[in-house]
């Protein structure tokens, strides 16, 4: 969303959006049931309707924020990988499946797989391709760390 476009969009509507805030104000403060916050809601929707933001542009902008935000988890979680490989602990299952623990990471899979999945911190980052080298790299030093007993 661009900033001009709100600009635009005030300076062409200011009298609209006063009417709406005094709207809001009073029902606010005369109204003291759950039925206020339902016509400020209201009133909002009608606002943001009225300044002609579709729908699809608020899923679009909440699409780039959530984006944004598992780019940088997932990047966070690599530069952990890499600070904590030493520590990590390599737990094989009988069936084919192992655990990677850290303090702050979880990678679980199974032998044959082209995909793990990768907890940060208790939260899914998701499934990631093994083709990545710091992920290789840490499940290598967690299996070299695990079996020398270290």
């Amino acid at each position: 969303m661009d900033i001009n476009v709100w600009k635009d969009f005030i300076q062409q509507n200011w009298l609209v959006i006063l009417v709406a805030l005094i709207v809001v104000f009073i029902v606010l403060n005369l109204v003291k049931t759950v039925v206020k916050w339902a016509i400020v809601i209201l009133i909002v929707g009608a606002v943001i309707v009225y300044s002609g933001i579709s729908l699809e542009q608020i899923k679009n902008t909440v699409t780039d924020v959530t984006d944004q935000a598992v780019g940088t988890l997932k990047s966070e979680a690599m530069t952990m990988m890499l600070k904590e490989a030493k520590d990590a602990a390599y737990v094989p299952g009988a069936d084919g499946q192992f655990v990677i623990t850290s303090p702050n990471l979880e990678v679980t899979g199974s032998q044959g797989s082209d995909k793990v999945k990768v907890k940060f911190r208790g939260v899914s980052v998701g499934e990631w391709s093994l083709d990545n080298e710091t992920l290789q790299s840490f499940i290598q030093q967690a299996k070299q760390h695990t079996s020398s007993g270290s």
